[in-house]
């Protein structure tokens, strides 16, 4: 036991220390020097490039110099598969360090809000993994340290994170690849530059797409209502105004309201159900559909709308209440 405690302490101490450096020496960081120096190593260029990658990645250092460097070097097809690999390997280890470092300690002090959180992303597990590469809600170097306090399985964790990080990957490499072209006068360098420019807009438009795939089908009330009465029932959203909710058609007991437009500035307020099931509801549904795509995009993960909303819900004739909420 001492000498693991010895080890997590020394593992410790090297990233603080290699965090400390990148910190003071991240100025002198060029793209255009280190392009000079992998080159005059050769044949070893490509494994002393991805060692710098995976130690850059271990301490914090911004990848995207690096990314577009590999395209610079190697083209944008060998260029992903650098940049990808070492980004990947780096990320590992860093999910390594933190589960043998710390992850019986948070196992043993987290407190219920970060359990629950834990629990969530746990059980999510690859699918967790795939969203956050594809949709960077929180800084890569940091996530990777982050998810290794979690029981997600290591090989799901590396698969998860060499796929999904693929398109941002390619995307990126592609556009250093044609900055390399635009600059030495190769031809067709504005046709890559072009083709560079609509790769980055599938990349943005992928979280988008992601938030829409994660929003959950539509339920209809007689499922809301069985729920509800199950002993862990869904937080319902209401996204009406404040002079609906309390209107002619009622809430539902025990929802929470925070209207459509005041939901990107208070959803902190629901923070702590981002990974348990929230029904959204309305006067139709369409209000709901644009609340479930804020959540989504925004890391909720068990999202429903549900259909038709509240004129639905009085028309089945289930219990409203007109009372000022407390």
């Amino acid at each position: 036991m001492m000498n693991k405690r010895i080890t997590q302490v020394l593992l410790l101490l090297l990233i603080a220390a290699g965090i400390a450096l990148a910190v003071v020496y991240r100025e002198q960081l060029s793209g255009d020097a280190l392009q000079e120096w992998v080159i005059s190593l050769g044949s070893a260029g490509p494994v002393v490039f991805m060692l710098i990658y995976i130690v850059s990645t271990l301490v914090f250092l911004p990848g995207s110099v690096l990314t577009l460097a590999g395209g610079a070097l190697f083209g944008p097809v060998w260029g992903t598969f650098y940049n990808l690999t070492g980004a990947t390997i780096g990320a590992t280890l860093a999910f390594i360090i933190a589960r043998y470092i710390a992850s019986e300690w948070v196992e043993k002090n987290s407190g219920k809000r970060v359990a629950k959180l834990k629990e969530g992303v746990e059980a999510e597990g690859w699918r967790f993994v795939a969203f956050v590469r594809l949709v960077p809600l929180f800084p890569f170097n940091l996530l990777n340290y982050a998810l290794g306090l979690t029981r997600i399985r290591l090989l799901d964790y590396i698969l998860a994170t060499y796929l999904f990080m693929l398109p941002g990957a390619f995307a990126y490499t592609y556009l250093g690849y044609a900055g390399r072209e635009a600059i030495s006068g190769g031809e067709s360098f504005i046709q890559k530059g072009l083709l560079a420019l609509a790769l980055l807009a599938v990349v943005a438009f992928i979280p988008r797409l992601v938030g829409r795939l994660r929003q959950g089908p539509m339920i209809d009330v007689s499922e809301l209502a069985k729920q509800l009465k199950e002993n862990d029932p869904p937080l319902i959203l209401d996204v009406r105004t404040v002079e609906d909710y309390v209107g002619k058609q009622g809430y539902i007991i025990g929802s929470f309201n925070i209207p459509l437009e005041e939901l990107k500035q208070r959803i902190a307020e629901i923070s702590d159900h981002n990974d348990s099931p929230v029904a959204i509801v309305c006067r139709t549904d369409k209000r709901s559909v644009k609340a479930a795509r804020i959540l989504a995009r925004n890391g909720f993960s068990n999202v429903h709308v549900v259909r038709n909303g509240m004129t639905a819900w009085n028309s089945a004739g289930e219990p409203v209440s007109h009372e000022p909420p407390v």
